[in-house]
């Protein structure tokens, strides 16, 4: 029987065949792509034509097709919908996959054959996004060590395969823990918490099979909860577990990962030839370097850190009136800062929440995507790896412009966060590929029969990961590998922070946010006060997570630490982190930083995306409103459809004309007057 992944997808735009793959497919298939890809690998090495840019950097383009959508079914998969013999298989894959990568770049007549066609680049006549693919790959080899000989070759080998085991395991490690915790709640356990939260509490105990109300390590739950329960201890026990994630000692620790990662990142760099891994890993951002991070980074936490300050005062004497002794700690901060914020702006989420339906925040999000860009979305019937997923066309001008999936309830066996990611991305080298994009959230799931009710902070997430979304739906490139999101890590997350601000205009929020009941829209009054309190808390906000920047920086600016653990507290102390304030993600659970190296060095970005994003939404209200149709195509024309197949740099200054300062941001936050 043909295995279904190799076999021609006949679907409805060639999704995966969910329908037809079992789990005992995917191994056999990873087996015969990568003999696939090794076969192109080595046709392309040892080709006896001259070198050209057709036959080789083109050739490597198309060179791991099959392995491509194999790995992309898979990974989708088993980041929302794992279960013990999808992550045997991620502790399976992982060392191969990263085998095989060594075998591409230490393949000295492949690298021979590339470095023959960056010599002779001046004579081809390329176009300039072809020049830009040639030196991306070039690039690509040589920071992959391809001009390593001998043992460094051997123990650069080593270091990234054992990395790769570790990324794995340090996820598995943080989605144990995050799936065993619960905290059974008995009638006196829910004093203080709102309707919609007790309902989540309920349908969590239902998955759980704990025959009442818990509450989980999930952030849909655990963030309201800790906002509304009256029970102190109860907010103790919870908010201690959900920082506890991958430091609870046996066998799903984080702490002794980290360290070795950390360890292996530090020889990696060496071996390359830079002082630290940071210096590796910036050399190819934005940013550049550890400094101008630093620089950015130590702007925005001044300010954010007096405004936090200022808060927990207020918070703290909040506390002492209800007859608490003692600091404000870091289980009261939201439960006080939800109090405050009812008493300054008259607003409560259990006042707002029935006014941001999913279903309806989607519908926004699509409404806003239709008045700027032209896309049309209509839902669509298909092959889903879960009875939860959505499926919808984009078209526009009657033409097919992708497939966008949509994933959203938090569950059991879905990793923690937020993100997109493409099932298959947008290239035109041999044929006209359009892209199949996700979205996956961790919103609560609502009862049976009752519609799903988000905060305002989901309703951000869901428009935050719908910008990625665009700018992969939009992608306009020749070359798969500079396609949508394959741009600068510190430029990735601007269509994504940018797409945020449609949000909050007023007209789409009196549109869309209408009640769960009545289907009224919601009051003006109501949405002055909501748009009023935008910046409300800030200060926590910022200080949480420039605080886990400024130790991501830390822990590769230098020497590796031997215990990441005090390392974290020497950083936070010489920063002067207020006392009930914590890290965003504590290093055990810190995977944008230890899954893998995407974000390492790198969790700054979403702030240097956040600088330009300000500054790119200005220009939109510089022209005329939010959907000045000039600034839109402007956008598209030079950010969403360009992938990098330009420089981020560049490409920022043929949208605004200039790169933006800090200002922007600052004043964004409501920090510009903070002392």
């Amino acid at each position: 029987m043909t295995n279904p992944l190799l076999a021609d997808w006949n679907t409805p735009f060639e999704l995966p065949p969910f329908d037809l793959i079992s789990d005992d497919d995917y191994a056999p298939a990873v087996e015969v792509a990568l003999a696939e890809a090794r076969a192109n690998i080595a046709a392309i090495a040892d080709n006896p034509e001259p070198p050209s840019f057709a036959n080789t950097v083109e050739a490597l383009e198309r060179a791991e097709e099959t392995l491509g959508r194999v790995l992309g079914a898979f990974y989708n998969v088993a980041g929302a919908d794992s279960n013990p013999k999808r992550e045997e298989l991620q502790r399976d894959f992982a060392p191969m996959l990263s085998a095989y990568g060594s075998e591409v770049v230490e393949n000295k007549a492949l690298f021979a054959r590339v470095e023959a066609v960056w010599d002779r680049r001046a004579e081809l006549d390329l176009t300039d996004e072809q020049q830009r693919v040639l030196m991306l790959s070039r690039r690509g080899f040589v920071r992959a060590g391809a001009q390593l000989e001998g043992k460094a070759a051997e123990d650069l080998r080593a270091v990234k395969s054992r990395l790769s085991v570790l990324g794995t395991e340090f996820t598995q490690n943080l989605l144990s823990d995050e799936r065993e915790w619960f905290m059974p709640l008995g009638a006196d356990d829910l004093i203080g918490l709102p309707d919609f939260v007790v309902a989540t509490a309920k349908a969590a105990g239902e998955e759980k099979e704990a025959g009442g109300p818990v509450v989980t390590l999930s952030r849909s739950l655990i963030v309201p909860f800790l906002q509304f329960s009256e029970r102190r201890d109860l907010r103790q026990k919870a908010y201690e577990a959900w920082g506890a994630r991958g430091a609870n000692g046996g066998d799903t620790d984080n702490r002794g990962i980290a360290a070795e990662t950390l360890k292996l990142r530090e020889e990696r760099a060496k071996l390359l030839g830079y002082d630290t891994f940071a210096d590796f890993k910036l050399e190819t951002e934005m940013a550049g370097t550890p400094g101008a991070v630093r620089d950015l980074l130590m702007k925005v936490w001044e300010p954010a850190k007096a405004a936090a300050e200022a808060d927990a005062a207020i918070l703290q004497r909040m506390l002492h009136a209800d007859g608490f002794d003692g600091p404000l700690e870091p289980w009261d901060w939201r439960f006080y800062a939800e109090k405050r914020r009812k008493e300054l702006h008259d607003l409560d989420e259990a006042e707002l929440k029935p006014y941001l339906q999913l279903d309806r925040m989607i519908d926004a999000s699509f409404a806003c995507a239709n008045r700027l860009f032209g896309l049309e979305f209509e839902p669509i019937e298909g092959p889903v790896y879960h009875p939860d997923v959505r499926l919808w066309e984009v078209t526009r001008d009657d033409e097919h412009v992708a497939v966008f999936i949509g994933d959203y309830f938090a569950r059991g066996s879905k990793r923690s966060g937020a993100w997109c990611s493409a099932m298959r991305s947008q290239h035109r080298l041999g044929r006209d590929v359009r892209p199949q994009v996700i979205n996956v959230c961790n919103f609560a799931k609502p009862e049976a029969g009752k519609p799903a009710l988000l905060s305002y902070d989901d309703a951000r997430t869901l428009f935050h990961e719908f910008g990625h979304a665009l700018h992969q739906m939009l992608s306009d490139v020749t070359y798969e590998s500079i396609s949508g999101t394959s741009v600068a890590r510190d430029f990735v997350e601007l269509p994504s922070q940018l797409y945020e601000h449609w949000l909050e205009v007023p007209e789409v929020l009196a549109e869309f946010a209408t009640h769960a009941d009545t289907g009224a829209p919601m009051p003006e009054d109501l949405l002055e006060r909501m748009l009023g309190a935008a910046t409300y808390d800030m200060g926590f906000q910022t200080v949480e997570y420039v605080a886990s920047a400024l130790v991501d920086l830390g822990f590769h600016d230098g020497s590796a630490p031997t215990d990441p653990m005090q390392r974290q507290a020497e950083i936070l102390e010489e920063i002067g982190m207020p006392n009930a304030i914590r890290m965003r993600h504590a290093t055990p659970h810190f995977a944008h930083v230890f899954a893998g190296d995407g974000y390492s060095s790198g969790y700054y970005s979403y702030m240097w995306s956040e600088v330009m994003d300000a500054d790119a939404f200005a220009a939109f209200e510089e022209a005329g409103g939010p959907f000045d149709p000039e600034t839109a195509k402007r956008l598209e024309e030079t950010v969403l459809s360009s992938g990098g197949s330009v420089d981020a740099a560049e490409l920022y200054i043929a949208f605004r004309g200039r790169l933006p300062g800090v200002e922007a941001l600052l004043k964004g936050r409501g920090l510009d007057k903070a002392a």
